[in-house]
């Protein structure tokens, strides 16, 4: 037993100096993809990943990361890594730095992957924080999400905040040294050369008994770099976002059990659900989606009637009374809550479509969008391209027959919204406030294929709209 658990230490040592010396292989640009694909060859992706989020103060003094800073939505965000030494920089270069870290003092704070927590305790731990900044930092200071990640390498973002403090006091220090007692943090701060020229970093709060290999705590360079074509979100999506196996979003609740009690009740209704369910399904299957105020429920009551249809709703009515606690929680859990409804919901087509054709008020589609429209920041060209894997259906969830999107011109749903007066979630409120994620959820909606949508013009009348989908159900289910 003693000589395994060395064995596994010498191991795991070995594995951390291999991984750190690749990260530190160029110390003024980014670690080259290939030395992390040949680590994760030689010891696996995913001790890779347990490493990368142990050590994220440990890779970002190594400047192995790229840190992307967005400011405003429709900007273009500002991209940096760390470097040992000052580099030249272009004009355009330093005055993108100067816009961004103007003349107030400096932080930024990264949620580590410590304390055992995996990925579940780091998403509550950085919704935490972002909820513990909005209450008590001072009204001088202003926080803009951060993203630290290596380019290329799946799984290896790391969330965080860039504080700008304009005020002249200490106490924003005090509070940042308290947010690291009360959270796995890593913060930095910075500061201006002696020649106003460039600006360096240097973490804050570290014991120096914590990383001895580190040394002491050194200066890094702000050094702009060109920023990935993709938003580096893209990297994480894929269940953690998007989740595209029963298994895979059934583990997250999993974890949760002992942290939110309600997870417990979700997943005994997906165990009975899916076993009260073998079948395959037989009369077709029809998706309506679109967003809100687009006729999706006129259409559904009335294509019900005239098909002698069963009417399904995604989330299912079993899970109503988790919702509200579901979403309050970070994107990670929200989700996996979500994409186990779609399983429910296929259960129950599987059941009802043995008698009769269905009707299913949104499904995948829904799901897959909103979501990546939220993890994607930025305009809609940052979205993942047309054909990527993240369009893709479950490969263990039930395709539709046909899948329809409704639309209406923006001025036409905004006329229809103020009419209805109904509670909304939070990303159909932020629909109306918010031009941008409107068009991303839209594109995300088009791009999604295997089934693909079919775009229906809901403008007309609720009869001509009604009309014109028989007519399409009839070509293509040949009903």
């Amino acid at each position: 037993m003693f000589w395994s658990r060395a064995a596994r230490l010498l191991c795991l040592l070995s594995f951390r100096r291999s991984v750190l010396f690749l990260c530190n292989k160029e110390r003024h640009g980014r670690v080259r993809a290939e030395c992390v694909q040949s680590v994760c060859r030689v010891y696996g992706a995913r001790a890779l990943r347990s490493l990368l989020n142990m050590s994220v103060s440990r890779l970002a003094r190594g400047c192995s990361r790229l840190f992307l800073l967005e400011l405003e939505a429709r900007a273009e965000p500002l991209c940096f890594s760390l470097s040992s030494e000052r580099s030249a920089s272009t004009r355009a270069d330093a005055e993108a730095v100067r816009r961004a870290f103007g003349s107030a003092r400096i932080f930024s704070l990264l949620v580590d992957g410590g304390g055992g927590g995996g990925r579940v305790q780091r998403a509550r731990s950085h919704a935490e924080l972002m909820k513990t900044l909005h209450a008590q930092l001072p009204p001088e200071c202003s926080f803009s999400p951060l993203t630290s990640f290596l380019p290329g390498a799946k799984d290896s973002l790391i969330r965080g905040f860039f504080l700008r403090d304009e005020s002249a006091s200490n106490s924003t220090e005090r509070l940042l040294s308290d947010f690291k007692q009360s959270h796995s943090l890593s913060v930095f701060s910075y500061e201006r050369d002696c020649d106003g020229q460039y600006w360096w970093c240097q973490e804050m709060f570290r014991s120096p008994a914590t990383e001895p290999e580190a040394g002491q705590n050194q200066r890094f360079y702000v050094t702009p770099t060109t920023a990935p074509e993709h938003h580096p979100a893209i990297l994480n999506i894929i269940n953690s976002d998007v989740f595209y196996r029963l298994e895979d979003a059934y583990q997250v609740l999993k974890e949760c059990r002992n942290i939110i009690p309600e997870s417990k009740a979700v997943l005994e209704i997906v165990d009975q659900q899916l076993e009260a369910c073998r079948q395959d399904k037989g009369f077709p299957v029809i998706v309506l989606e679109g967003l809100d105020a687009t006729g999706k429920s006129t259409l559904t009551e009335s294509l019900q009637k005239a098909l002698g249809a069963t009417l399904l709703k995604s989330p299912p009515q079993c899970l109503a009374p988790y919702r509200q606690r579901f979403d309050s929680e970070p994107p990670l859990i929200r989700r996996a809550f979500y994409a186990l409804g779609n399983y429910i919901t296929a259960a129950q087509i599987r059941r009802e479509s043995s008698q009769s054709p269905v009707i299913v008020d949104r499904y995948w589609h829904s799901t897959a969008a909103y979501a990546i429209a939220t993890a994607v920041s930025g305009p809609v060209e940052k979205l993942p391209s047309q054909g990527s894997e993240i369009y893709e259906w479950p490969s263990d969830l039930l395709r539709p027959s046909l899948v329809l999107l409704l639309t209406v011109s923006p001025q036409e749903r905004l006329r229809r919204l103020q009419h209805r007066g109904l509670g909304q979630t939070e990303e159909e409120t932020q629909l109306e406030v918010n031009h941008l994620f409107r068009q991303k959820v839209d594109e995300a909606y088009k791009r999604i294929q295997n089934p693909a949508c079919v775009v229906v013009d809901a403008s007309p009348s609720p009869d001509q709209v009604l009309q014109q989908v028989l007519r399409l159900i009839r070509n293509k289910c040949h009903l």
